[in-house]
C-alpha cells in the first residue's frame, strides 16, 4: 500500500546563515515519499545562490511579503496530502516525518500531530513546559497537518506578520479537529538575535487572534437567525 505524500514547506528571508544545514537534515529524511518546497521571500543576501544549489528542492521566489504569505505560498505550489513547516534556521531528527505521517496514517480521527523540541543553544529566559518539563514547551512549528485542515481554515491569515503559526492554530482549535503530541523529540531548535523570537513585537499577536475568535463566535448565532 503506497504511503502519502509528504510536504515540508520553508519560508526563508535572508536566511543564508543556516540554511544549508537546515536543509541537509530536511533532505536526510528517513520517509518516503516527501518533497521539499521552499519560498524565497524576497531576500538580498545568499539564499536564492544556496536554494540553487540543491536541484530536488522546489523554490518559489516572491516580494517580501512576510511569513505567512511565504507559507502559503510554498503550500499552494506544494503536492502533498500532510504538510509540515521548516525554519531555515532549525534541524530535524531523521525520523520526524516518519514519525508523524505514521501517526496520522494510523489514526484517521487526528488530523494535526506536533512533537517535542530540543533547543541547541537555548536563552537563560526561556521557560519550562509543566507536563513535559521541556524548554518552551510543545512547539507549533512541530505540527503536521492534512492538507485539508488548510484548506477549511483557509490557510495562514496573511495580516499576521508574527504568530501567524498560532493564529492557525487558534482557527484549528477551534474548528475542533484533532491534534495530538508525540512523546518523541521532532525539531531541534537554534537560538539567535535575528529570529522573531529574539524580537516580539510590543503587542502580543495572541491577543489579536484571540478577540478575532471571540468576534467568530458572538457572529455565529447571528449567522444561524
Amino acid at each position: 500500500m503506497s504511503r502519502p505524500l509528504v510536504t515540508a514547506f520553508m519560508p526563508v528571508f535572508n536566511a543564508e546563515e543556516f540554511l544549508a544545514p537546515a536543509l541537509e537534515s530536511l533532505l536526510a529524511q528517513d520517509y518516503e515519499p516527501f518533497e521539499v518546497v521552499v519560498c524565497d521571500d524576497g531576500s538580498t543576501d545568499r539564499t536564492a545562490e544556496i536554494l540553487r544549489s540543491y536541484p530536488t528542492i522546489r523554490t518559489v521566489h516572491e516580494e517580501h511579503r512576510g511569513r505567512a504569505a511565504a507559507c502559503n505560498a510554498a503550500i499552494e505550489a506544494s503536492r502533498g496530502a500532510f504538510l509540515t513547516s521548516f525554519d531555515g534556521d532549525d534541524l530535524w531528527p531523521s525520523n520526524r516525518l516518519t514519525l508523524q505521517a505514521t501517526y496520522l496514517m494510523e489514526h484517521p480521527d487526528v488530523e494535526c500531530v506536533l512533537g517535542r523540541q530540543e533547543w541547541m543553544n537555548p536563552p537563560a529566559w526561556l521557560g519550562r513546559d509543566p507536563v513535559y518539563g521541556d524548554l518552551d514547551g510543545i512547539p507549533i512549528g512541530s505540527a503536521m497537518f492534512r492538507r485539508s485542515v488548510f484548506e477549511d481554515v483557509g490557510g495562514f491569515d496573511e495580516t499576521f506578520r508574527y504568530s501567524e503559526d498560532m493564529d492557525l492554530l487558534i482557527r484549528v482549535r477551534e474548528r475542533g479537529i484533532g491534534i495530538a503530541i508525540l512523546p518523541e523529540i521532532v525539531l531541534y531548535r537554534r537560538f539567535h538575535g535575528d529570529q522573531m523570537t529574539a524580537r516580539p513585537p510590543d503587542t502580543l499577536p495572541l491577543l489579536r487572534s484571540l478577540r478575532q475568535k471571540l468576534e467568530r463566535e458572538r457572529a455565529a448565532p447571528e449567522a444561524g437567525d
